[in-house]
């Protein structure tokens, strides 16, 4: 993001801001926030663009969202009063082949991935399966595969199964989970975790009785909706941290209602996290546990903020695949968008209180500033690389000696010399992804660049490192994709030229099947500890955002309480990061609040290598 330098002071919206800030007992706007008002009284681009909306998911995959939501309510409808008939999946060959002793486990902690692939939806399963995949790259290995291709014995093979049921089977979609995983679910010792549909094509398959005795509960007599609709259930409780939920009209599918039996024959059910109507105030369990299965109630990937109860999901991992993981809380900052552009003094300061504080932290540094149509030089195009601003570059050499530890930023962090989709200029736009602001002020993603290949985008890389070599800066190992957002090539591209890459994540359709990605289906996702994701790379974490003081493309404001509150929900994962990132435009003050509040918290900050620790 551009700096401020050369601009106008305080415009007519700054004081607007100020005004509305004062009437309802808000803080007025810092030096910080006037630095990020724009001589015309628009505010410069945000980087709330984090390459995961608020939906999770790609426009195109958003939109099948609403389908997908209205079939899965309608099919359960007409399961409650009897009128849906489940074709069983086919036996095949495949489906009965190989027993247990036949099949090589995994060494080290290793998950289980089952996801479906069938009906008019089918795409959702693969993307929600990255997501678990991703975060089950935290604790050892992941096999993903579709629940179709299951072999009877499989379960025993691995540390713990983990089944997403994104398809409801029923009607004209066929069920394509084999009989021989429902009855291995049930009698295996093995961790279990359902996530969504089709528990009751368990329960159906292996018997509702031996289901309820082993299990406590009835899925045949649990549904989605009570009193015909789904409710306004915004809030999940867990570990004593109340994580919300917000999904807007007709995207909300809701959370199974189970059907607890009681008596002596039954087993009690252990409640992980409850959810709670904020109509009626009724709760439920949004995640329970009996015997070997964790049922979770509704897919926690869509819709999903920084102190979202996917939470729940990111830390209950620890109890199939790393159980005897100790309580820890690290924190992480870096100094983000810093160029040859940069204003040395207030990178000094940013160093002189970090240091002050024994604060190790990252600074991601693109080595090139462009501003190729003048957008802020009065029409003159400009360019400044590192070598060219020994002033920055003193800097940055005194942050380095001061527990700094140097990022890749992209290279210009800007395409050619076109708006995208603010400027053309470094710091404000995409590099590696095209994206436009549409009438309603949003930030749409329009897929990869024209020229992205393995061969383009390794030589944005190595351009970068010349232009760090040539200001006599170390070569930097960390790598943060500009907005977050690049092609599944790009990834893999940037996984073999850095060790790890620190940021949010796009994950696109057909990376797991192997087959050609495809851009316009993805989901975004960020983490709460380190994981080896599905491209191959390390991600370390950044999962509660960025200091941002005013609004912007309908993102709202974030300041230093904001951030804190991100870091207290988080601390319900075990052993999880509070990372955020900071931008050196801005004054030290928020700064300091906001790291005095995570550290009050019980957070210890530390350097990037000890997140993958």
């Amino acid at each position: 993001m551009k700096n401020s330098r050369g601009r106008a002071g305080i415009s007519r919206l700054s004081l607007i801001l100020s005004l509305i800030a004062a009437l309802l007992g808000g803080v007025a706007l810092s030096t910080g926030a006037e630095a990020a008002i724009g001589g015309d009284g628009k505010p410069l681009p945000s980087y709330g663009l984090k390459g995961v909306g608020s939906a999770s998911l790609s426009g195109a995959s958003t939109n099948d969202l609403k389908g997908w939501v209205s079939a899965r309510l309608s099919n359960d409808r007409k399961r409650r009063a009897h009128q849906l008939t489940v074709a069983p999946a086919p036996v095949t060959k495949a489906a009965t082949a190989a027993p247990a002793e036949a099949l090589a486990a995994p060494a080290g902690p290793a998950a289980l991935v089952l996801y479906d692939t069938t009906g008019p939806y089918g795409h959702l399963g693969e993307l929600y399966a990255m997501a678990i995949a991703n975060l089950g790259g935290h604790f050892g290995t992941v096999t993903a595969k579709p629940v179709s291709a299951y072999t009877a014995g499989m379960v025993e093979q691995y540390t713990s199964t983990y089944y997403v049921g994104s398809t409801y089977y029923g009607g004209t979609i066929p069920d394509a989970i084999p009989a021989a995983f429902y009855q291995d679910a049930l009698k295996t010792t093995k961790p279990v975790t359902w996530i969504g549909d089709n528990i009751w094509n368990m329960a159906n398959t292996v018997g509702i009785e031996n289901f309820k005795k082993k299990y406590g509960w009835d899925p045949t007599n649990s549904f989605f909706e009570t009193n015909g609709n789904v409710g306004n259930i915004n809030q999940v409780t867990y570990k004593n941290q109340t994580l919300t939920r917000k999904i807007p009209a007709g995207f909300d599918g809701g959370i199974l209602h189970p059907a607890v039996v009681d008596g002596p024959d039954y087993p009690d059910i252990t409640e992980l996290a409850q959810a709670k109507d904020a109509n009626s105030g009724a709760t439920l369990p949004w995640a329970f546990r009996s015997s070997n299965l964790t049922y979770v109630g509704e897919i926690p990937f869509s819709y999903v903020s920084e102190a979202d109860r996917v939470i729940v999901f990111e830390d209950l991992l620890f109890d199939g695949l790393a159980p005897a993981t100790a309580e820890r809380h690290r924190a992480f900052v870096r100094l983000e968008d810093i160029s040859p552009d940069a204003e040395p003094a207030k990178l000094r300061a940013m160093a002189d209180y970090l240091y002050s504080q024994k604060i190790p932290y990252g600074i991601n540094v693109i080595p090139v500033y462009t501003d190729p149509k003048g957008a802020y030089n009065n029409g003159v195009a400009k360019t400044v690389t590192l070598a060219q601003a020994p002033e920055v570059v003193a800097a940055l050499k005194y942050m380095l000696q001061r527990g700094a530890v140097l990022m890749n930023h992209g290279y210009t962090h800007q395409y050619k010399n076109v708006n995208n989709p603010y400027t053309g200029v470094t710091g404000d736009d995409f590099e590696f992804f095209r994206a436009h602001v549409d009438a309603a002020d949003n930030v749409i993603y329009d897929g990869p660049v024209a020229e992205d290949s393995t061969v383009w985008a390794q030589s944005r890389v190595t351009s970068a490192f010349a232009a760090f070599a040539a200001a006599g800066l170390p070569k930097p190992t960390l790598w943060t994709t500009p907005h977050y957002a690049a092609s599944a090539t790009d990834y893999r591209v940037f996984g073999t030229n850095y060790t790890a890459r620190l940021e949010r994540s796009l994950y696109f359709g057909g990376t797991l099947s192997g087959g050609t990605t495809n851009a316009s289906r993805y989901i975004g996702q960020f983490f709460p500890y380190a994981v080896k994701d599905v491209y191959g790379t390390t991600v370390l974490p950044e999962n509660i955002g960025n200091y941002e003081p005013v609004p912007y493309n309908n993102h709202p404001a974030r300041l230093p309480a904001d951030l804190i509150a991100s870091a207290k929900a988080n601390l319900a994962v075990r052993d999880g990061v509070a990372s955020f990132f900071y931008h050196p435009y801005y004054d030290v003050e928020p700064l300091k609040q906001t790291v005095e509040g995570i550290r009050a918290l019980g957070y210890t900050f530390v350097a990037p290598a000890a997140l993958t620790q």
